[in-house]
């Protein structure tokens, strides 16, 4: 379901979104349900969008099926503002996600006029790109074990380090992020919690107190 919370004329001042625009743009706020796709691939890229709260997925059907998930956006994380005239992925909300929503045209335009939004631009894009780095890397090089705590340091430091890491994605997306089978994953999410890396904090297994960093860090190696 998606529902329209807010259109107005707003200064974006935080993420990556104020960053780029520098002056006022016209957003709208919209709240996608859990699962609700927020475009296609295949479909104009028309809007930039931001995320507020919540989390979403981007991801490739294959040929055979298989979901392969490109990325997770994150709270104040852009996504959308690909370079040609179609989405290459599909966009999914993970759970409940609000995001503000601006046209990609009038974002550009307004970079375009600014010193600063332009230098803005050039960062975001130099972060995606060493995204797809790193999860080229993670899928080719590393061990499943390698993988999955590759991944929990990912996003406990897009996160700011939190106590508890609350995941967002289920162990199947976390699968299809990382090439993985969910047996796979849970069976490594098992390991690391015997090795006393993490704990699971409740029933859910989605709470995470990561207790041994720096030998996570050690695999990631």
């Amino acid at each position: 379901m998606l529902l329209r919370t807010n259109a107005s004329s707003i200064r974006p001042v935080d993420g990556h979104l104020g960053a780029l625009a520098g002056e006022r743009v016209f957003c709208s706020e919209f709240r996608y349900g859990r699962g609700t796709e927020v475009f296609g691939e295949g479909e104009e890229t028309e809007y930039v969008y931001q995320i507020i709260s919540g989390a979403v997925r981007t991801y490739k059907l294959l040929s055979d099926g298989r979901r392969q998930i490109n990325s997770f956006h994150l709270p104040d994380d852009m996504f959308g503002l690909e370079n040609g005239a179609t989405h290459r992925f599909t966009a999914e909300a993970v759970v409940e996600t609000k995001v503000r929503i601006t046209k990609r045209r009038s974002l550009l335009q307004t970079m375009q006029s600014r010193e600063a939004g332009a230098s803005s631009f050039l960062s975001l894009v130099t972060r995606n790109l060493q995204h797809a780095e790193n999860h080229m890397l993670l899928l080719g090089r590393k061990t499943a074990l390698e993988r999955v705590a590759a991944f929990l340091l990912e996003i406990d430091e897009r996160l700011g380090y939190p106590e508890v890491l609350v995941l967002p994605m289920s162990r199947r997306d976390i699968a299809d992020y990382l090439g993985l089978t969910l047996e796979t994953v849970s069976r490594a999410f098992s390991i690391l919690r015997d090795e006393k890396m993490l704990q699971f904090d409740g029933s859910t297994q989605r709470r995470i107190a990561l207790t041994d960093r720096r030998r996570l860090g050690d695999l990631n190696v």
